[in-house]
C-alpha cells in the first residue's frame, strides 16, 4: 500500500478500532467506543481522577482525554464532579459502566489475544514497533527531522510569507 504515512497509520487505526467497535455492537453496547477502555480501565484501577491525571495515566494529551471524557459523560458511562480547585473536574464511573465491566474486560482480553495472533503474522510485533517509533520521535522530533533535510527551506526561498 502506497501513500502518506499519516494516511496509512489512520487507516490501520480505523481497521483495528472499527472491528473492536463491531464487537461492542455484537455485544449489544453500540454506544461504547474502543477509545473509552483505557480511561475506564484506569478509573477501575485508580478510582476517580481528574482529567489531567487520566491524560497522564493513559498517555494522551489533556485535550484528547477531555474529549473522550465528554463522550463518556454524554453516553452515561461517567459523571463529572468539581474538584478542590473549581477548574478541576473529577471523573467517576457510573453504575451503568460498572455493570458493563465484565463485558469490557472480556473484550479487552479477546482483543489482546487477537493482537497476539496478528503479531505472529508480522515481521515485528506491532506494539514493539510503535514503541520504537515513539522513542525515536521523542529523541529527535519529526519537525527537526523535516527541517534538517533542507528541502523545505530550499523550496521556499524567495516565497513571501502570507
Amino acid at each position: 500500500m502506497e501513500g502518506a504515512i499519516g494516511t496509512r497509520l489512520r487507516h490501520v487505526l480505523e481497521l483495528l478500532d472499527g472491528d473492536v467497535a463491531k464487537v461492542y455492537v455484537d455485544l449489544g453496547v453500540p454506544e461504547y467506543r474502543p477509545r473509552f477502555s483505557p480511561i475506564v480501565r484506569t478509573l477501575v484501577a485508580d478510582g476517580p481522577l481528574s482529567i489531567r491525571a487520566l491524560a497522564t495515566a493513559v498517555g494522551v494529551t489533556h485535550s484528547a482525554a477531555s474529549q473522550t471524557v465528554a463522550q463518556l459523560n454524554r453516553s452515561g458511562f461517567v459523571t463529572l464532579e468539581r474538584g478542590a480547585d473549581a477548574r478541576q473536574r473529577i471523573v467517576h464511573l457510573t453504575e451503568k459502566t460498572r455493570d458493563l465491566l465484565p463485558v469490557i474486560e472480556a473484550e479487552w482480553q479477546a482483543t489482546t489475544a487477537a493482537l497476539a495472533e496478528l503479531d505472529e503474522e508480522l515481521s515485528v510485533p506491532l506494539g514493539q514497533l510503535l514503541d520504537e517509533v515513539v522513542a525515536a520521535v521523542e529523541r529527535r522530533p519529526f519537525h527537526q527531522r523535516i527541517g534538517s533535510s533542507g528541502i523545505v527551506k530550499d523550496k521556499t526561498e524567495g516565497v513571501a510569507n502570507p
